[in-house]
This record gives structure tokens, sequence and C-alpha cells, in this order.
């Protein structure tokens, strides 16, 4: 789970997206065949009403925040410090917890949970950031000599 630093979970979460593309494709289809929704011809409160809006949603929400974890393991990586056992739990932990995430919004969305979730997932995040300014000199101030 170590060898690899930050890219194994960048990897991990890259293939749980794609994970999640595949669920959307294997339910919006036959949820659109069954409304005889066409595509392109669709609105948005049709689409919306699909049983399977909660998987797209979903989807759409794993090419946004995680970006910044692809961005903070990119970076903690190129500075040497992706083989570090905090910053390597801390993205495995990010994974884990956008993969519950998945799971919460796509089975039965309940918002507070779901909430509560991203918000964990945001303090990983940002812990990550933190230890990615630590690794560039933005905490000392090193960074500006």
């Amino acid at each position: 789970m170590y060898e690899h630093g930050m890219i194994a979970p960048v990897v991990a979460l890259v293939i749980w997206s794609l994970v999640m593309l595949i669920w959307l494709y294997a339910t919006r289809i036959p949820a659109m065949a069954a409304a005889k929704v066409k595509p392109g011809e669709a609105t948005k409160e049709q689409m919306a009403a699909l049983p399977s809006a909660n998987v797209a949603n979903n989807y759409n929400h794993l090419m946004e925040q995680p970006t910044i974890f692809y961005a903070l393991c990119f970076a903690l990586q190129f500075l040497g410090q992706g083989d570090h056992p905090i910053n390597i739990g801390l993205a495995w932990a990010y994974v884990a917890i956008r993969i519950v995430h998945s799971l919460v919004q796509a089975l039965g969305n309940f918002i507070p949970l779901r909430f509560l979730i991203f918000v964990l997932a945001s303090l990983v995040l940002m812990a990550l950031a933190v230890h990615a300014a630590i690794g560039v000199g933005m905490v000392d101030g090193s960074w500006l000599h």
C-alpha cells in the first residue's frame, strides 16, 4: 500500500470514479428507456426524476473536489513527501471517505450524513494542503527567499 507513495491512492480514486461511471450508465440507460426519454431531448426535470439521478450527481461530484486531491497528491509526491506515512494515510483516508460518500449518495442520499462525510473529506484535504505548504516552505516563509 505504501510502495507507490501518493500515486496509488490517486489511481484508486480514478478507478472508483470509473466504477461510478459504469454504475451511472448501467442505471441511466435502462431508466431512460423505461421512461421513454430520448437522449438529447430530455429536460433537466426529466433527468432529475430518473432513478439514476443520485448516481449521476455523485459522478459529477467525483469530478469536482477530488481534483484538489489529485493536485495535492502529485505535489506531495514531487516534493519528496510521497512516502511520508501521514500523507499516505491521509490520502487513503480521503479515498475511503469518497467511496463512502458515493455509496451514501447513490444508495439513499441522506443529506445530513452525506454532508458530514463531505466535511470530513474536506478536513483531510486541508491537512494534505498544510503538508504540501510545509513541503514548499510556505509555512515558515522560506518560499519567499
